[in-house]
C-alpha cells in the first residue's frame, strides 16, 4: 500500500479497537438488563476479549512478519467487523461472551499490524509523525467513545454500539486486500533503488520461521496473567498466579532452546526496547488505575453525576491529543530519553494533583497533566520500540508494544481496586505516582538527542551517532574526495555544492532523489 493509505489504515485500525472498549463500558448496564445476565457474566464480556488479545498479540505480530502485515491487518479488520456484527444480533449473553473472545482473536491480528505496516512503509527517520497521528487518533477515540456509546445506547439500544465498527472495518479491510502492490513497485528500475540498497532490511514477504510451541507457552502465560489480574482474590486467583509462573518458566526454557525463537534477540535483547516497554506498562497502569480511582472519588465523595464526571475528565483526552504532535517535535530536538523522562514526571505530578484535589477545577488540572504526560510517553516510547527493532521483526515489536498497552491497564485497575479497599479511596493515586517516578531510571537506556555535525565535515556527510539506526556514511571519507563519481546505478553525478549526495541508513539513495536530512521527520 502507498503511504497515505497505510497511515489511514493504521489510524483507523487503532481507533476501531479504542472505540470498541470505551463504548462497551457505557453499554454494559443496559446489556445486563436486556439479557438478564449476572454481573460476572457481563464482566466476562470484557475479560474474555482481554484474555484473547493478550494471549495472541505477539504471535499475531510474528504471523505478520511472515505473511505480510497488510494481509494480517485485512484479516483482522474483516474478522473484527464480522464478530462485531455477530454480537449485535446475539440471542443471549453466552453468545456475546463467545463472540467477544472471537473479536479478541481478530483484534490481536490487526493491532500489531497497524504498527508493522508503518515500520515497513516509512523509513526510520519518518516514523515520528505517523506514530503521533496514530496516538492522537486513539486519544480522540477514547474521548468520543463514552459520548457515542451513551448516545447510541440511549437512542437505539446496546446492540447499536457494536455496529459502529462494522463499516470502517469492512472498508479498510477491503482496501488493504486490494492494495497489495506498493505504489512504487510500478516504478522503473532506474527510478527505484535496488532491493539491497533500499532502506527496508528485508521484504515483507520473506518467510520468517514460526515458533508455535513458544507461542503456545506465551499465550498461556499471558492469558493466565490477565485473568489473575482481573480476578485476583480467592482460589481462582491463586491458581491463576501459579499457572502464570509455570507457563512463563516454560516459555523462557523454550526460547533458550529454540533455533528460531518467537521473540528475536534483536528485539528483546535491546536495552532501549526493554526500557520503552517497561515505561509503557507503567504509565498505562498509572493512567487507567488513576481514572478508575477518580471515578469513585468524583461520584461518591463529590456527588457528581456520571455525565459531569465524564465532562470533568475531558481535559485528559484533550491534552493527550495535543501532546502527540508536540512529542514528535520533542523527539527530534531533545531525543527519546529527555522526552520520556519529562513526560513521566508530568504524569506523576498530575496524579499527585488528583490525590489532593479539593474540587472539580483541581481535578481538571490534574487530568490535563496526566493526559499530556501519557500522550508524550506513548508516542516517544512507541517510536523507540518500532524504530529500534529490525523491520523484519516489526510485527513482533508491534505485538510487544500492544501487549504492554493491554497488560498495563489491567494491572493498574487491579492495583487500584486492592489499594482502595486497604488504604483509602485516594491512596492508589499516590502509589501510582510513586510507581511512575520509580520507573524514571529506565529512561537512561533510551536514545538521547542527536549530536551536532562536526564543523568542517564534508558536505553530505553527518557524524556517526552511536545507538542511532540512521547512521551516516563513514566519517573516513577524505575531504579531497573527487567532485564527480558514479551513483549506485552507474550514472555520472554532476559536481557542485547543490548536488551533494544524501544517505539513509548508510545507503546511497541517488543524487537526484529527494533529500532527507537527519533532522527531518
Amino acid at each position: 500500500m502507498n503511504r497515505p493509505l497505510t497511515l489511514a489504515s493504521s489510524v483507523c485500525g487503532a481507533m476501531v479497537v479504542a472505540l470498541d472498549g470505551t463504548v462497551l463500558t457505557v453499554a454494559q448496564p443496559t446489556l445486563q438488563r436486556d439479557l438478564d445476565a449476572s454481573f460476572a457474566q457481563v464482566q466476562w464480556t470484557s475479560t474474555g476479549y482481554l484474555v484473547a488479545v493478550a494471549a495472541l498479540l505477539v504471535f499475531a505480530g510474528r504471523l505478520g512478519d511472515r505473511y505480510g502485515h497488510r494481509r494480517t491487518f485485512a484479516l483482522g479488520m474483516l474478522g473484527f467487523g464480522a464478530a462485531s456484527a455477530g454480537v449485535a444480533v446475539a440471542p443471549g449473553v453466552g453468545w456475546v461472551i463467545g463472540l467477544r473472545v472471537v473479536q479478541g482473536v481478530f483484534g490481536a491480528l490487526l493491532q500489531p499490524a497497524t504498527l508493522g505496516m508503518l515500520r515497513t512503509t516509512y523509513p526510520p527517520e519518518a516514523l515520528r509523525r505517523p506514530i503521533a497521528a496514530r496516538t492522537a487518533a486513539i486519544g480522540l477515540a477514547a474521548a468520543a467513545g463514552p459520548v457515542l456509546g451513551g448516545a447510541l445506547t440511549t437512542g437505539f439500544g446496546w446492540r447499536s454500539v457494536f455496529l459502529l465498527n462494522v463499516v470502517p472495518a469492512v472498508v479498510f479491510g477491503t482496501l488493504a486486500l486490494a492494495g497489495g502492490k506498493r505504489s512504487r513497485a510500478a516504478s522503473s528500475p532506474v527510478s527505484r533503488p535496488a532491493p539491497e540498497m533500499a532502506w527496508e532490511p528485508r521484504p515483507e514477504t520473506e518467510r520468517t520461521p514460526l515458533d508455535v510451541p513458544g507461542a503456545l507457552w506465551l499465550a498461556v502465560a499471558l492469558a493466565c496473567l490477565v485473568h489473575t489480574l482481573v480476578a485476583p482474590s480467592g482460589p481462582a486467583g491463586a491458581l491463576g498466579a501459579l499457572a502464570t509462573v509455570l507457563a512463563g518458566a516454560g516459555f523462557v526454557r523454550r526460547e533458550r532452546r529454540a533455533p528460531a525463537p518467537l521473540l528475536p534477540p534483536a528485539v528483546v535483547g535491546s536495552p532501549a526496547v526493554g526500557a520503552a516497554l517497561a515505561l509503557l506498562v507503567t504509565v498505562s497502569a498509572a493512567l487507567n488505575g488513576g481514572l478508575f480511582t477518580c471515578v469513585y472519588v468524583l461520584q461518591d465523595h463529590l456527588g457528581l453525576t456520571p455525565l459531569r464526571t465524564a465532562l470533568v475528565g475531558l481535559p485528559l483526552a484533550a491534552s493527550l491529543v495535543a501532546a502527540a504532535p508536540v512529542s514528535a517535535v520533542l523527539l527530534r530536538r531533545a531525543g527519546a530519553r529527555s522526552t520520556v523522562a519529562g513526560a513521566t514526571a508530568v504524569l506523576a505530578a498530575g496524579l499527585l494533583v488528583l490525590a489532593a484535589a479539593p474540587g472539580t477545577a483541581a481535578f481538571c488540572t490534574g487530568f490535563a497533566l496526566v493526559g499530556a504526560g501519557f500522550g508524550a510517553v506513548m508516542v516517544a516510547a512507541t517510536h523507540v520500540v518500532v524504530r529500534q527493532s529490525p523491520a523484519a521483526s516489526a510485527g513482533v515489536a508491534g505485538g510487544l508494544q500492544q501487549t504492554a498497552m493491554n497488560v498495563g491497564p489491567v494491572l493498574g485497575v487491579a492495583s487500584a481496586t486492592v489499594l482502595m479497599g486497604a488504604a483509602g479511596t485516594r491512596s492508589p493515586l499516590v502509589v501510582l505516582a510513586v510507581a511512575a517516578v520509580a520507573a524514571l531510571p529506565f529512561c537512561r537506556s533510551l536514545p538521547g538527542a542527536r549530536r551536532p555535525v562536526a564543523a568542517g565535515r564534508p558536505a553530505g556527510v553527518s557524524a556517526a551517532l552511536p545507538g542511532d539506526v540512521s547512521t551516516s556514511v563513514s566519517a573516513s571519507l577524505p575531504a579531497d574526495a573527487p567532485t564527480a563519481a558514479p551513483d549506485p546505478l552507474g550514472r555520472p553525478v554532476p559536481a557542485g555544492p547543490s548536488d551533494a549526495r544524501h544517505t539513509v541508513r548508510a545507503v546511497e539513495r541517488g543524487s537526484f532523489g529527494p533529500s532527507l536530512g537527519d533532522d527531518e521527520v
